[in-house]
């Protein structure tokens, strides 16, 4: 009896992610406590330390809903009703941003969790997040003309996301979906406009159930997504991202882009507050603006630098793998040249020839990236392409074309979406890098790395210039990772 109670404290997934989330919002409430205090000047900071207390009783309660469901698997075997009615409680910590602590309440209010269900519990949290962020700038002086339209819109869809969320956990299942659920899925979908795709992953997964009278494929799909979202790492990454990505979009109509490049003389080098959250820098730009405006950079490089080698070296990488001898020698050895040139010393010989632009930037990082996935897809097209299906497709007389990219390239997608993944934080990476050096995107447009740049030189006066945005890369970068993992967990059938 014993062996089997510690056998499903080991199982349960809900107090796996009890410890993680009180792990995690433990660092940042010691990480705010140190910046409490101001220690050249011997004083606390109020606003700060406020914080500090509330994510700290978070914290101390979230500690104690872990020893009480730890207490009824060892008794019971499962959580019981009145500790999941705890996390109604914990639900407050949306007010303090503790997204570790928040994201943990929603999962163990409901006992079974479809992936819509947390699909839709990070939709209403990614949306919350975008109109707090957006709302910091009614501290500043004046906003943009869009303004209050635009934070009236993302309300109204807070408010649509509230009443989905509500009827997905009462009337979304495993296999089901009530087919009145067809008008919320168009609704999501046209939503996801604002960026949020959590919006668009409901949005689909609800036409799957409702549509689709094939069984094994809603299982099929319940499987591969279940696995992301039970993985509390990789849903984060993925929160993380799909919020960069919302805010970069809604960005263009809640900021002032104004705010993060005109210089500004009279407030040059302040400290963060109300108005200018993360300070302001040598110029007296807005670093909290500039920072907003640089995650659009960040992604829109990193995708572009990932999605056109993928699609290029796909393409040469899967006709080198079927048509094998002559034509695989001369593509590949090619690619091996190409390959043997380090991929930064590529970008920077590319950008030194061309000029420093986002545009050259996207080509210079693409082309040093297509050997790896030319492999990557060449090893897939030739296990693939011993498999009967092929076979049976060459006795029904398909041609060359139709069998490549109708039944191998279809088969053989999967390493390539989870490669792509883990290599746009690369991407991410390399684009600040280059930035740094001043071979990137343009001095005067906000990317991170230009404001790292910026912010390296005031490190000992005023170190959160370039304190932040080291975090917002190192952030988007393990977010991908993240994201890569759980992916490939995902896609590999041997995982449980």
């Amino acid at each position: 009896m014993i062996s089997n109670q510690k056998h499903a404290l080991k199982l349960s997934r809900d107090y796996t992610q009890a410890n993680f989330a009180w792990i995690l919002s433990l660092i940042v409430t010691l990480l705010l406590l140190v910046n409490s205090f101001n220690f050249k000047e011997g004083t606390l900071k109020g606003a700060v330390f406020t914080v500090f207390l509330v994510y700290f009783v978070f914290t101390v309660f979230q500690l104690f809903l872990t020893w009480k469901m730890k207490r009824d698997l060892l008794s019971t075997g499962e959580i019981q009703s009145k500790t999941r009615k705890l996390g109604y409680i914990q639900l407050l910590s949306i007010l303090s941003a503790n997204i570790f602590i928040a994201s943990f309440a929603f999962n163990i209010i409901k006992k079974k969790k479809t992936p819509e269900y947390t699909f839709a519990v990070y939709m209403l949290l990614t949306q919350i997040f975008i109109l707090a962020i957006s709302a910091l700038n009614l501290f500043k002086p004046y906003v943009t003309d869009t303004f209050l339209p635009a934070m009236g819109i993302l309300i109204g869809i807070l408010i649509f996301q509230v009443i989905t969320l509500v009827l997905v956990s009462k009337h979304v299942e495993d296999n089901l979906a009530p087919s009145w659920m067809m008008a919320i899925a168009i609704l999501l979908i046209i939503t996801s406009l604002t960026g949020n795709i959590f919006n668009l992953l409901l949005g689909i997964s609800l036409i799957v159930k409702v549509r689709s009278h094939d069984q094994s494929r809603i299982l099929k799909w319940n499987t591969m997504w279940s696995k992301i979202t039970r993985n509390s790492t990789a849903i984060l990454g993925m929160f993380f991202i799909i919020l960069m990505f919302s805010l970069s979009v809604c960005s263009k109509f809640t900021f002032d882009y104004d705010m993060a490049v005109e210089n500004n003389y009279g407030e040059l080098l302040q400290n963060p507050s109300l108005e200018h959250p993360f300070g302001t820098d040598n110029f007296g730009r807005d670093l909290f603006s500039r920072i907003v405006f640089g995650a659009r950079i960040s992604l829109i490089v990193g995708f572009a630098s990932t999605i056109i080698p993928t699609i290029i070296g796909g393409f040469l990488g899967a006709l080198a793998g079927y048509y094998t001898k002559r034509a695989d020698n001369v593509i590949m050895r090619l690619l091996d040249i190409l390959y043997a040139v380090p991929g930064i010393l590529l970008a920077i010989a590319i950008i030194a020839a061309f000029g420093a632009n986002t545009m050259n930037l996207i080509l210079a990082l693409s082309v040093g990236s297509i050997p790896t996935y030319a492999r990557t897809m060449r090893a897939n097209v030739l296990m693939v392409s011993n498999y009967e299906f092929v076979d049976s497709a060459r006795a029904l007389g398909s041609s060359d074309l139709s069998i490549i990219f109708k039944q191998i390239v279809p088969n053989s997608l999967a390493p390539m979406i989870v490669k792509a993944t883990l290599t746009i934080g690369g991407a991410v990476i390399a684009t600040s890098s280059l930035s740094f050096l001043g071979l990137g995107v343009e001095p005067h447009i906000p990317e991170w790395g230009n404001i790292l740049k910026i912010g390296s030189t005031y490190l000992e006066s005023h170190s959160y210039l370039a304190v932040i945005p080291g975090l917002a890369i190192i952030g988007l970068v393990l977010s991908f990772n993240f994201l890569g993992d759980g992916l490939r967990d995902a896609f590999d059938p041997r995982m449980d």
